[in-house]
């Protein structure tokens, strides 16, 4: 392995709540990280960003259950370019709500989630932010 200096090194900016919302509907699959047993574990999901708050469809079953009665959940969303050694990555924290009421199932359903898994996915799930942080990872620009 060779040794690289800190300056040939991409720098680490920590990204305001502004520019996390503005970066995570660029990506359509995010991670939901769980509870189940006290144990993490952690879940691909398509989702939609709406009012600042994020959707998703899933199932009904274990990640739905460690989701909804949690106090809350995790959930990540990143981009990485491993030849430019850049991207950025930021957590969302927030209870997860199963919606329920004819209404937010209706603006559910606007929002098109379409998860890429087969078999049925009946039920919304939005996330409720409580935290949000950001940190991109990229080379200075220079002048």
């Amino acid at each position: 392995m060779g040794s690289m200096s800190r300056q040939d090194r991409p720098e680490i900016e920590e990204l305001s709540p502004e520019q996390c919302w503005a970066l995570i509907p660029t990506q359509r699959v995010g991670r939901l990280a769980v509870s189940i047993n006290n144990h993490p574990d952690v879940f691909p999901v398509n989702y939609r960003v709406a009012d600042r708050q994020i959707y998703f469809q899933t199932a009904a079953g274990l990640k739905l259950a460690a989701a909804v009665l949690s106090e809350g959940v995790a959930f990540e969303v990143d981009t990485i370019d491993n030849d430019t050694e850049t991207g950025w990555s930021i957590v969302v924290k927030g209870p997860a709500i199963e919606m329920e009421s004819l209404e937010d199932l209706e603006f559910a359903e606007e929002l098109r989630i379409s998860p890429w898994a087969s078999g049925p996915k009946e039920r919304f799930i939005r996330i409720d932010p409580v935290a949000i942080t950001g940190r991109r990872i990229g080379w200075p620009t220079t002048g």
